[in-house]
């Protein structure tokens, strides 16, 4: 447990290290007691091993401090410019969701769920199973596990109304997770220059995904309830695209569950149209007041292409996922994958498949459900509170986030960076729209560290949007 807290505080430091100026001075040991939940030798473990790795220096009766580097000349990297020529995309720059924030900063950018609402004595457990096996010296089939291909294909067939013949275990290609099945899909299924239909706001990653396998984008408008059919139809219509990406259930950045009719119009445009569906299921363990419903579970003739992952339910440090496709589809698509990683480790495979199929598993979902709902709502009410102005139009039924509109002739970006100076860190909307933004939006994930912090970071939302 010691050693696992040494890690948390290294880790910490050394984000706030990164972003610090040469020379800064580090909190004092007590103050990373009280911070950190850790024993003083905890926190001398930590500080130790800072100084092994060069971060910082000991000044004795004075303090430690940031160890000031030498100025070294500026690297000239302009050859590159000619070297690499024009991107066939202008390629989105690292997304806001993956940075690296202060210790002491109140998070609310991040994609995924703060630890203690992960399974992790299962995950350890499993991962400690899993070596003992031979999955940690063996390569795996580039289809992935024959056995986690089962479960996913069977957690999707146990969807499937009655007299729908499921998708069977091979129609499951296990991937790195599904930022990689994305990649893979639009590139193997969609084709560079081609144009794909997508939902608008979306999520970021896959816009990511697109730009870097030369998609076309034509977005979609989704509102609270997803994409009105006929504006669906139309897209399809004007633009001959052969592909749709979507997120049916809690779609990120929204929280928008598509009713009945919209699910079965879209699946009937699709299979008008020649086309695909590609269902991301990113939420399927995630659900709060509303179960997750695949609309691939309703698909007999392969329109449908399926991606769901258990990263962000098992463990982010496990990027095991799943594409669920059917017909020469599937086959374009892992030869993709087998092209650009050949296989995903068995071991881990092996480890997330320990953990689903464990007793405890069902039991953990029941448990996160109530935790994201309190949460969720925890989040709501101090918007309320606080920050009148900003206004949550989706109470998400599932999911890890809040999509807020800023009041009419908001700056998000400015907002943004105003509440990052004040230690309030938020992910600005405009980066989930495939082109320009309809309004001003800001995303709040609930599920982060430290919601005891909630109501603090409201009031400084709300002080920032009044101008005070």
């Amino acid at each position: 447990m010691n050693q696992d807290s040494t890690e948390r505080i290294v880790t910490a430091l050394s984000d706030w290290i990164a972003h610090a100026a040469p020379g800064a001075r580090l909190p004092s040991n007590r103050a990373l007691m009280a911070r950190h939940g850790a024993s003083p030798v905890t926190v001398q473990k930590a500080m130790r091993r800072l100084a092994a790795l060069g971060l910082i220096e000991s000044r004795p009766g004075v303090g430690t401090f940031t160890r000031a580097g030498r100025t070294a000349r500026a690297a000239d990297y302009g050859w590159q410019t000619a070297a690499l020529g024009t991107p066939p995309a202008r390629m989105p720059v690292l997304s806001s969701t993956q940075r690296t924030v202060a210790p002491d900063a109140i998070a609310l950018h991040s994609g995924y769920p703060a630890p203690e609402l992960l399974p992790e004595r299962l995950v350890r457990q499993a991962l400690g199973r899993a070596a003992r096996r031979n999955t940690a010296v063996l390569r795996s089939p580039a289809a992935g596990s024959p056995d986690l291909q089962a479960w996913f294909a069977g957690e999707l067939a146990s969807a499937a109304p009655v007299g729908v013949t499921p998708a069977s275990a091979r129609d499951s290609l296990i991937i790195a997770g599904s930022q990689s099945g994305l990649s893979s899909i639009f590139r193997a299924v969609v084709g560079v220059g081609q144009p794909l239909l997508i939902e608008s706001p979306t999520y970021w990653g896959a816009i990511l995904a697109a730009a870097q396998a030369g998609v076309e984008l034509v977005p979609v408008p989704a509102g609270p309830e997803g994409p009105d059919p006929e504006a669906v139809a139309r897209a399809f219509a004007e633009s001959g695209a052969r592909g749709f990406y979507a997120q049916p259930s809690f779609a990120n950045p929204t929280g928008a569950v598509w009713p009945e009719a919209t699910r079965s119009a879209v699946l009937e445009l699709v299979r008008r149209n020649g086309a695909f569906l590609i269902e991301d299921d990113w939420a399927h363990d995630l659900a709060i007041d509303a179960a997750p419903r695949p609309i691939a579970a309703e698909d007999e003739d392969g329109h449908v292409i399926y991606l769901r992952s258990l990263t962000k339910s098992v463990s982010p440090a496990l990027r095991v996922a799943a594409v669920i496709a059917r017909g020469p589809a599937r086959d374009r698509i892992l030869a993709d994958r087998a092209a650009e990683s050949m296989y995903v480790s068995g071991l881990l495979q092996a480890a997330v498949l320990d953990v689903v199929t464990q007793p405890a598993w069902r039991t953990h979902l029941r448990g996160l459900r109530e935790q994201l709902r309190a949460r969720r709502d925890l989040l709501l009410d101090a918007l309320r509170e606080h920050a009148p102005t900003a206004t949550v139009e989706t109470v998400p039924r599932g999911g890890l986030n809040l999509w807020v509109r800023l009041p009419d002739g908001s700056d998000a970006e400015q907002v943004v960076r105003e509440c990052a100076a004040r230690g309030v860190v938020l992910a600005p909307g405009s980066e989930w729209f495939p082109a320009e933004p309809s309004g001003a939006f800001v995303r709040l994930n609930y599920s982060g560290e430290g919601p005891e912090r909630f109501p603090e970071a409201a009031g400084v939302l709300g002080d920032v949007l009044s101008g005070s």
